[in-house]
Formats: C-alpha cells, sequence, structure tokens
C-alpha cells in the first residue's frame, strides 16, 4: 500500500545507554593494556588517559527516522543525539573514576571544578571511520550517504552495492524495483532526480553533494557543540564551486564554533577514491 508516511524509527536510548558505558570501560581498558613505543608517550597517554567514543551510521538513522539529511529535523536530531552520548559519556566517567580513581592530570586541568572527578580527559570524538564503516555495514561518520547504488571495483571485480533501506522502503511504497531503475540509480549515484521513483524515497536518499555546503557545516556545528575533541566531516563541493564558497563556509564554520573544516571541491583532483557523476551522466566508480 502507497502510504508516503516515513518510517516509525526512534533512537532505542536505553540500549545507547548501555553501549556508551560500555564503550567507554573498554576504552579505558585499552588504555590500560596498550604498549606504547615510547616511555614518553606512555606517561602522556597514562596521566591524561583520554579516549574517543565517536559514532557512525548517522545518514542511516536518519533514513530508518523519517529524515532527511537536509532538513532542520536532521540537525536537531544529530544534536541531540550526541548531546545524550556526551552526558552518558562522562557518566560513565565519572564511574570509572570511583572504581580505578581520577586520571592522574585530573587536579591540573579544566575540569578540576567539576563536582565529580572524571576517569578521562578526554571522552567523546567524531572520527572518520571510513574502513571499519564499510566493515559495519554503515554509512561512515556523520556524513550523509555518498551514493545511494554504485559499482566498486575491486581487484578487477565489479561490485554493485545498494543501500539496503532502499528495495524495502520502495516496497513499503507501493513501488518495485526494476533492473532498469537500479541501472540508472547506479549510473547517477542518485535517486531524487527520477520522477518514477516514489516521493518519500527520494526525499529521504539525498546523497552528499544533494546536501548544500551550509547544511553540512550545520550538522557538523550540531555535533561538536556536545564533543570533545574535533568533528570530521567533510564539506561535498560541486565541480563548479568558487572560491567565495569556499570562504563562505570556512567564516560559517568558524561563527558556528567548529573545531575544523574539510572542503572538498569534486574534481579538483585528478584521482580521487569516490567518483561519481551525480545527477548528471557518467559511471559511478569507487577505486
Amino acid at each position: 500500500m502507497l502510504t508516503g508516511e516515513p518510517p516509525r524509527c526512534q533512537v532505542d536510548r536505553e540500549k545507547l545507554r548501555r553501549l556508551v558505558h560500555l564503550g567507554v570501560r573498554f576504552l579505558d581498558d585499552v588504555i590500560t593494556v596498550s604498549r606504547h613505543p615510547l616511555p614518553q608517550i606512555a606517561g602522556i597517554t597514562e596521566r591524561n588517559r583520554k579516549i574517543g567514543l565517536g559514532v557512525m551510521g548517522f545518514a542511516d538513522m536518519l533514513i530508518r527516522m523519517g529524515i532527511a539529511y537536509d532538513e532542520p529535523a536532521a540537525v536537531k536530531t544529530g544534536e541531540e543525539t550526541m548531546e545524550f552520548i556526551a552526558e552518558e559519556a562522562d557518566g560513565a566517567s565519572q564511574q570509572l573514576a570511583v572504581e580505578r580513581g581520577p586520571f592522574p592530570n585530573f587536579p591540573r586541568s579544566t575540569l578540576a571544578g567539576r563536582a565529580m572527578p572524571l576517569r578521562n580527559a578526554i571522552r567523546t570524538t567524531v572520527a572518520p571511520t571510513g574502513t571499519i564503516s564499510i566493515i559495519a555495514g554503515c554509512s561512515g561518520g556523520i556524513e550523509p550517504i555518498f551514493a545511494v547504488a554504485f559499482e566498486r571495483r575491486v581487484l578487477g571485480t565489479v561490485l554493485r552495492e545498494v543501500h539496503p533501506d532502499l528495495v524495502p522502503l520502495c516496497r513499503r511504497e507501493g513501488f518495485e524495483v526494476t533492473d532498469e531503475l537500479m541501472q540508472k540509480v547506479t549510473r547517477t549515484g542518485c535517486v531524487r532526480p527520477l520522477a518514477e521513483a516514489p516521493p518519500l524515497v527520494r526525499k529521504l536518499f539525498v546523497t552528499s553533494r544533494e546536501v548544500p555546503p551550509l547544511q553540512h557545516v550545520a550538522v557538523q556545528a550540531a555535533f561538536q557543540r556536545h564533543t570533545d575533541n574535533a568533528v570530521s566531516k567533510t564539506i561535498n563541493l560541486r565541480a563548479e564551486a568558487t572560491r567565495d564558497d569556499v570562504r563562505e563556509i570556512y567564516l560559517k564554520a568558524y561563527e558556528m564554533g567548529c573545531k575544523g573544516i574539510t572542503v572538498y571541491r569534486d574534481t579538483s583532483r585528478k584521482s580521487q577514491v569516490l567518483a561519481v557523476e551525480c545527477c548528471n551522466l557518467g559511471d559511478v566508480c569507487l577505486d
């Protein structure tokens, strides 16, 4: 039956809380058992016990919640989720400080005024997770999906990959995905320009180059407000982007409190890892 209604998925906060506490404990254990190449590195690491609990799969989560990456709700959802993770990570680190003691440099740190000591000087970060997100089968970090469908070339073999939620959502909308449609999606990486696709599918499956640059920055800033370290995020620009476009992005990122910013203009390098002629013509190629 054609519904046009977004999926009704929500974040399981109780499960997320358990995973955050488990993750903080695991990462603190990693510091304890790690071997370092130099005693100076070991000393700094053990005195500060910095960890970097992060996220990946944010774009996939938005799709399942029925939220498009390029709408204001995505920014709100990202900030609420990261705020929850940060609060729970702090709570887990406080508990570890009770069990094992705070990090040795705590009395000399900017955190010394807290009511409860922390086991870790840094708790959260947002890393790129490029490779591990492929292993996990989810979108990388807080990035939008790069392409809805594409071909991955590995050792001379061409493997077609399709976002796992595309076909189920199309069928839920009463639309059967044809080989012809999949060929179009694979050629461009995009589904939004295809009038024959269901409106809800076209809305939710937005790719990195279809997201306005300032929306990219807004999402990054939302996560940064609740992240101890910097947030990894690429602002994808079309090939025709100008220097003024880049300047605007950098100034907006500074204004919104981002600790760093990465801008990539498509085709600015002769060879690039991810390439697709999104919404135009050309073959999708991920080497």
